[in-house]
């Protein structure tokens, strides 16, 4: 005896199942494009602002492996079933043949209708389908979330057993480098979109963390120091010829900071006293702030807001002075250097005609860096000079040139052992000369 096993389908009723079946299909595919495309920083944001459903799309972002298993499972029951279905009808319909047209018909429908076209659109709209879909991606979480947790429960296994890892966190280098190429793709493909200087901003912050305040702070060899023990008139005038507010004081020996004087505090005393012969500048000193040249330009900012203060000291693991860091020198490393009516004017570069530049040694290498777009090395020298000096091995001589990192560099004045002045000659010019 011969079993009939075919499956009697009338066509009236399979057709608006398959139908059914592709618009669930369009809509997983969406799904499934949408919380794996959203972003999740916009989403915190909303949240923060108060949108409920980014509330939700957040939620389905922290259980993405489940949220995506659950929709990969509808998606392939529901395109497994429409094509079954239509196998089945058009088999009865053709015979044999029926199955090469099922296969054809249903391949270019699903294909078109349930994967490019609802994906094209939520990749290209994710955070907005996503914010859309967001409700009914938590029934179809519930519905289908107890298989999908036992059919990802099975894969992370597999995956297991061919020592492939399934975790989901990122290290803090890893973080790092995704936050830096979210700045550097940040303004591309727009028209007039591009903005350097906000992306040189946002590096800067993220570097704060790498730089110390040795890096950044005013060399004692340029820095300002007052002898506590001149006379009262003196320190007033070389307070008024200073282009600073406050000055180191030292007594003795310029190790030994006994205070900071602030350039008001002092003309008060000067003014309540009926002028300087009446005042001793210990009773105007501040107790200076010493920090560490190892301090972190992140943690010092902090330590700048923690105290209500804009100047430290900059001491070696000796004690002894290194310079200065004010909280102006670490919001300069952000949004470049601030010049206001009292900087001094030169600002020891001048480029020449030729393509080179005449620069002081004193410098810094990431001032250069920064407003030429050089990448000569900040780790092993602050200073133009100090970097020629650790390449030379040397005091080099007047008129001595050295080639390194694709530069030429002269040496046009010394002052003692010190380079004061130095011709540089960059790689564009070298290859244009």
């Amino acid at each position: 005896m011969e079993a009939d096993l075919h499956l009697d389908v009338p066509l009236y009723v399979a057709g608006p199942l398959v139908l059914l079946c592709l618009l669930l299909a369009a809509y997983l595919s969406a799904a499934e494009t949408a919380i794996t495309g959203a972003s999740r920083q916009r989403m915190h944001r909303l949240a923060q602002q108060g949108n409920k459903r980014a509330v939700i799309v957040n939620d389905l972002l922290d259980r993405k492996d489940e949220t995506v298993s659950a929709v990969l499972l509808g998606n392939n029951v529901v395109n497994i079933f429409s094509a079954s279905l239509t196998t089945a009808v058009l088999t009865e319909i053709f015979g044999v043949a029926g199955v090469v047209y099922a296969t054809l018909a249903i391949g270019v429908l699903v294909v078109i209708f349930a994967e490019v076209m609802p994906k094209t659109w939520a990749l290209l709209r994710a955070d907005r389908v996503a914010l859309s879909l967001a409700p009914s991606i938590v029934v179809t979480l519930a519905i289908l979330g107890p298989m999908a947790r036992g059919v990802a429960w099975i894969s992370r296994y597999f995956l297991g057993l061919m020592r492939v890892r399934t975790d989901r966190a990122h290290d803090a280098v890893e973080q790092n480098e995704l936050l830096r190429g979210a700045i550097e793709m940040h303004g591309e493909g727009q028209a007039g979109a591009e903005a350097p200087a906000e992306k040189a901003m946002l590096r800067s912050v993220l570097d704060l963390g790498d730089q110390t305040v040795g890096d950044v702070m005013t060399h004692r060899g340029n820095v300002a120091l007052i002898d506590a023990d001149l006379p009262t008139d003196e320190i007033v005038t070389q307070v008024l010829a200073a282009p600073y507010t406050r000055i180191p004081v030292y007594r003795g020996q310029p190790d030994n900071i006994v205070g900071v004087v602030h350039a008001k505090d002092l003309f008060r005393a000067v003014k309540a006293a009926g002028g300087p012969a009446g005042v001793r500048i210990d009773d105007v000193l501040t107790q200076p702030w010493f920090i560490p040249e190892s301090t972190v330009l992140f943690d010092q900012l902090e330590a700048f807001r923690a105290r209500h203060e804009h100047f430290a000291i900059v001491v070696d693991e000796y004690g002894a002075l290194r310079g200065i860091v004010t909280l102006e020198d670490i919001i300069e490393e952000i949004v470049g250097d601030i010049e206001d009516e009292h900087d001094a004017i030169k600002r020891g570069v001048v480029r020449r005609d030729d393509g080179s530049l005449i620069c002081q040694g004193d410098v810094a290498i990431r001032d250069l860096n920064r407003e030429f777009g050089w990448g000569l090395p900040q780790d092993v020298a602050i200073t133009i000079a100090g970097l020629v000096l650790h390449e030379a091995r040397r005091i080099p001589e007047v008129g001595q040139i050295y080639a390194f990192y694709g530069f030429r560099f002269e040496i046009l004045k010394r002052e003692g052992t010190r380079i004061a002045e130095l011709r540089i000659i960059p790689p564009d010019a070298i290859q244009a000369g």
